[in-house]
């Protein structure tokens, strides 16, 4: 089942499977170690709905959903 990280729900896990993103945001995933293989975890979502926060390599990063609607990710 293919989804983006966009739509990872808080409390899913999922594994970056490819970064589809290129530019200064794609550069910012390269240097955060968001690449393919990396295992990801939504932990909430602002009151708004946008950003959303993730466990990425244990780091806490607060992601808009337009930015990582090219990660696509896997269970």
């Amino acid at each position: 089942m293919e989804r983006t990280l966009s739509q990872l729900r808080p409390g899913e896990r999922a594994v970056v499977r490819q970064v589809g993103t290129d530019g200064p945001m794609g550069r910012r995933f390269l240097d955060l170690g968001l690449i393919a293989g990396t295992p990801v975890e939504c932990l909430g979502r602002s009151p708004w709905g946008d950003p959303s926060a993730y466990a990425i390599r244990g780091a806490v990063i607060a992601l808009r959903a337009r930015d990582c609607a090219g990660v696509l990710v896997e269970p």
